[in-house]
């Protein structure tokens, strides 16, 4: 199985897609789908569950031996919101919980950051290690993802 985590989501949705349209339909999308905004966007996917954010770790313990590969989109984008502790919990701390049982488990994770990590740009866009330290998001949204 492939496991799309914030699968409801624009991204996530033509990830989706482009998985359906090589042939994978063991999918298994994951996030909050309470969005009625969101619901058109898995509207035409094929996949064989939908796992709440909120479950998801604990779904994942107990599934771990059925998981070929996880892309983790899934994350709060909010460029306005200014409370870090909603980044902490579903960027940070969410991300390395999701890092950590792949690691335990050893299945294979794919992790979308985000442009947002560059601030303005001044050390250029790239992913030298180097500059990590140096860079500077513009917003608790880039922080997070950063």
């Amino acid at each position: 199985m492939i496991v799309v985590t914030g699968a409801a989501g624009f991204i996530g949705s033509c990830l989706v897609k482009k998985l359906n349209d090589e042939g994978h339909w063991n999918l298994i999308l994951v996030d909050d789908f309470s969005d009625d905004n969101k619901k058109g966007n898995l509207l035409h996917k094929y996949y064989i569950a939908k796992v709440w954010r909120e479950d998801f770790l604990y779904w994942l313990e107990r599934m771990h031996d059925n998981i070929d590969v996880i892309f983790h989109l899934g994350a709060r984008t909010d460029t306005t919101e200014k409370d870090t502790a909603i980044f902490d919990e579903l960027n940070l701390n969410y991300s390395k919980n999701i890092w950590s049982l792949c690691t335990k488990y050893k299945i294979p994770l794919i992790y979308a950051s985000s442009a947002a990590t560059y601030g303005l740009g001044e050390l250029g866009y790239n992913d030298n290690h180097d500059i990590v330290n140096k860079l500077k998001p513009l917003n608790p949204y880039g922080q997070s993802k950063k």
